[in-house]
């Protein structure tokens, strides 16, 4: 027996990744506020703390750099000026599909719902979705910024579950994020398949997949 007729997505990390040149978008923030640069972007995410605030988005990378910019003895650094620079500078169409998605996608509508649960706010993520070629392809999207708790608060699920009519039960969210996929999921009631990256620690996902081309069998109840 097939186990689920309903099947949620994460989009970043899951759907799709990002193919802007990060060193070049980092070095472009600093050329447009006038500033050498310190540091790169791995020290930037490394230095961030959670996931991004989307109400105070500029200030959120403004902290990171700030934190960036005392561990390379920069003082008097406009660290908001980086952040809204780095913000503007963004392309959110720019971003390309997993392998494996399309098979995926065509084997969870086979089964009836679908949907998207993502963090990050409409104004972004539909960039992201239309660049993809996917903006019809979900019968519901939930945007978790635009509602007042985001994952791995239970609202975003069980808002799509409304949406869809359909039950924890036979739903299944699939995500790449433990923290907020694997932990929102379950919380909500669902089963989750967790797109592995890195090592699940205290977590216990009831699935686990290597890559997006694995979905499918786990859809079918074949593993």
């Amino acid at each position: 027996m097939v186990p689920f007729d309903t099947v949620l997505f994460d989009l970043d990390g899951t759907l799709c990744h990002r193919t802007q040149d990060t060193e070049q978008l980092y070095e472009a923030a600093f050329d447009r506020v006038g500033e050498r640069p310190f540091g790169g972007p791995e020290a930037l995410w490394a230095a961030l703390e959670g996931p991004p605030d989307h109400d105070d988005t500029v200030g959120y990378f403004g902290a990171g750099f700030a934190r960036v910019a005392a561990q390379h003895g920069r003082s008097g650094v406009d660290t908001l000026a980086l952040g809204r620079a780095l913000l503007s500078l963004t392309d959110d169409s720019a971003v390309a599909a997993l392998p494996g998605v399309d098979a995926a996608l065509a084997s969870a509508r086979g089964l009836g719902s679908v949907g998207v649960v993502t963090n990050g706010p409409e104004s972004r993520q539909q960039q992201k979705l239309d660049a993809l070629g996917l903006a019809d392809a979900f019968d519901t999207v939930v945007y978790g910024a635009d509602l007042r708790r985001s994952k791995p608060h239970a609202l975003p699920f069980e808002r799509a579950l409304d949406c869809l009519g359909a039950t924890p039960e036979g739903t299944v969210h699939v995500g790449n994020s433990l923290a907020y996929d694997v932990a929102g999921g379950q919380n909500a009631g669902l089963s989750t398949v967790w797109l592995r990256d890195g090592d699940p620690g205290a977590y216990t996902p009831e699935h686990v997949i290597d890559a997006m081309s694995e979905l499918p069998a786990i859809l079918q109840g074949e593993r």
